[in-house]
């Protein structure tokens, strides 16, 4: 049987957590390795971090959750 699937996309954006609307006007909403934790305890199925300025400033992504000691727990 099939299940649904979580997928949650987080989006960065000079180290910081953001919410936009179409990629224009970011909002800062906090902590990427808090909302990490939260999507880990909630047992989402996978997790995507995208670094929303690195294209712009010419530069690799850099992902906050490198810096961050967690698991991934699986049933």
């Amino acid at each position: 049987m099939l299940r649904h699937r979580v997928i949650p996309c987080l989006l960065l954006r000079q180290g910081g957590l953001v919410k936009t609307r179409r990629f224009a006007k970011p909002k800062y909403v906090g902590d990427p390795i808090n909302a990490i934790r939260i999507f880990n305890d909630k047992e989402a199925d996978e997790l995507m971090v995208l670094d929303i300025t690195a294209s712009r400033e010419a530069r690799e992504p850099r992902c906050a959750c490198r810096r961050a000691p967690w698991t991934i727990r699986r049933s």
